[in-house]
């Protein structure tokens, strides 16, 4: 089976590693790819979005598999077009896509179908949504862009001054550009948040262990959000009694809803969830494999995915469970100073060469420069360390950070610090 993995990034780093294990998989490559991927397959560098460009590569190459790892060649019908070539695609197609892609068309499915969820208000003027902030009596609200912010698109404002400036600046002032032209304004809801991935045909589906991320760029979850700074699997809060619940309350009523309006869901659905008092509540849907939470579940994962992936991109799957490894994974993002703001790029990384054979390392933003890998990007590298324990997993991961270095470089050093402050 030859694969084409769609992506530059850590998720699909680790897509490649574990699709690299199978032995199904001959060959595999990858569009752009990095140098970490050009390990393990062949990259070309072709972007994300030149969805005719990567078709034109799957034919020419006669690709068996491609499995997308970004969100925005879904939303704009990768999967659509490879279809109509006759291509086995694994991510769904744009009518599905738009699960991620409006979170107000999310919303709303949700609130139709009675999937737990915050309740909430539309807006595609700023005037309007500054009398609905300004009539608001609790705090903080979350503002939410409606279309794709790198996962970015998010302010949470505690008191009614914050707000107001949010509405600026997402609607009037484009902080998140067209993602912005709608505003959804949230409840808040305290609780503790939830990564959970599912494989899914449609209707069968699979949930892999659940994880927990880490969105905000300061120790204690404090500062900017970012698109993720670490993550550790399987998340003890997503106990097999919570996990029956999130299936019947949110899996099962999302797939049905998807069906009967003609859009079945095909391909990764990711479920972000809020979990207060032991009731999940879904904070958000994405279209792909969840970055950086992937990095740390796919370790995890003992059985081959290469076959679960093609029975999805054929219609059907018929995989009824996966074997999945009793250890911890702990997974920390090593950043550029000044993400998710201004940074520089071209910075030589040393230590890669000198990394525990136990650690995995998937390049986030790396490039090469004159044979040496560089940095090139906010998110650069993704250390994984498995153990038998969280806290043992925690300390080989920050052991081996200890190896790395380039100009600037940043990690949060508290990754990790529910689970481990609980002894879990």
């Amino acid at each position: 089976m030859k694969v084409l993995v769609i992506g530059g990034g850590g998720r699909e780093h680790a897509l490649v590693w574990k699709l690299s294990q199978s032995p199904l998989v001959k060959k595999i490559y990858c569009a752009p790819g990095n140098p970490g991927m050009a390990a393990l397959a062949e990259c070309r560098p072709i972007a994300a979005d030149d969805l005719n460009g990567l078709a034109g590569l799957a034919q020419k190459e006669k690709i068996d598999l491609t499995v997308v790892g970004p969100e925005v060649p879904l939303v704009m019908g990768i999967a659509d077009l490879f279809t109509k070539k006759g291509l086995p695609v694994f991510g769904p197609e744009a009518g599905a896509a738009l699960l991620e892609g409006s979170k107000a068309f999310s919303k709303k499915l949700m609130r139709e179908k009675g999937i737990p969820t915050a309740d909430f208000a539309v807006f595609n003027e700023a005037g309007s949504a500054r009398n609905f902030i300004e009539a608001c009596r609790d705090f903080p609200v979350v503002l939410k862009a409606d279309g794709l912010a790198a996962g970015k698109g998010v302010l949470i404002c505690h008191d009614r001054d914050q707000a107001l400036r949010g509405v600026d600046s997402i609607l009037a002032d484009k902080t998140f550009g067209n993602a912005g032209n709608t505003l959804l304004i949230e409840q808040f809801i305290r609780g503790d948040e939830l990564s959970l991935f599912v494989l899914t045909d449609g209707e069968r589906y699979l949930m892999l262990p659940a994880a927990q991320d880490h969105k905000k760029i300061g120790e204690g979850d404090t500062g900017a959000n970012t698109g993720g700074m670490g993550a550790y699997a399987p998340a003890p809060l997503g106990d097999r009694a919570l996990l029956d619940k999130v299936a019947t309350q949110v899996v099962e009523p999302t797939l049905e809803a998807m069906r009967a309006i003609g859009h079945p869901y095909r391909g990764l659905l990711y479920v972000g969830l809020i979990i207060r008092e032991g009731k999940p509540f879904v904070l958000e849907y994405n279209c792909r494999f969840g970055d950086p939470e992937t990095q740390a579940v796919l370790p995890l994962i003992e059985d081959d995915l290469a076959p679960v992936f093609m029975q999805i991109a054929r219609g059907r799957l018929e995989t009824e469970r996966l074997k999945v490894s009793g250890r911890r994974a702990f997974d920390v993002v090593i950043a550029s100073g000044g993400y998710p703001a201004g940074y520089t790029r071209g910075h030589v990384i040393s230590g890669l060469d000198g990394l525990p054979e136990d650690i995995l390392c998937f390049h986030a933003g790396t490039a090469i420069k004159q044979g040496q890998t560089v940095t090139a990007g906010g998110r650069v590298l993704n250390l994984v360390a498995l153990d038998d324990t969280f806290s043992g997993a925690a300390k080989k991961a920050y052991a081996a950070i200890r190896g790395i270095s380039f100009k600037d470089m940043y990690y949060r050093r508290d990754i990790g610090y529910k689970v481990l402050e609980s002894g879990s």
